[in-house]
């Protein structure tokens, strides 16, 4: 007789529904998915992490990747003063605190837009999906 093993991921999920279902918490919510402001601003930053944009920062360009590290560097510094996702666009995400020159996004066309403003953009089509339920 051989002897039937489950994988960690199957394994783990089990464990979860089990452990959900001693707790009395239904494994699998109805209704929209309420994403906390960590949520949010973690998704934001995914979405620049994944871009294959380009972003302007002081005259110099950089990458998705680096982009969203300097983002993720400045919402630590500012994390204390940050209430809602205006905050983290407006003192993480838009201007330089050095120069007070606004962060741009280079559009395919080869055009800019104010990261402030293509973030927003984001963040209005991702909270308009169903089921999807943003911090404000």
């Amino acid at each position: 007789m051989s002897n039937p093993r489950l994988s960690p991921a199957p394994l783990a999920a089990l464990l979860l529904c089990i452990a959900l279902a001693a707790a009395g918490m239904p494994a699998v919510q109805a209704g929209p998915q309420a994403l906390s402001l960590e949520q949010t601003i973690g998704y934001l930053i995914e979405q620049v992490a994944a871009s294959d944009r380009t972003f302007i920062r002081n005259a110099s360009s950089y990458d998705g990747p680096q982009a969203a590290a300097h983002m993720t560097n400045k919402y630590r510094h500012f994390r204390d003063r940050i209430a809602g996702v205006d905050d983290f666009i407006e003192l993480a995400a838009s201007r330089s605190l050095l120069s007070g020159k606004p962060y741009l996004v280079v559009r395919a066309d080869g055009s800019t837009q104010p990261t402030a403003q293509w973030l927003r953009e984001l963040l209005a089509r991702h909270c308009s999906q169903p089921g999807i339920d943003c911090a404000d």
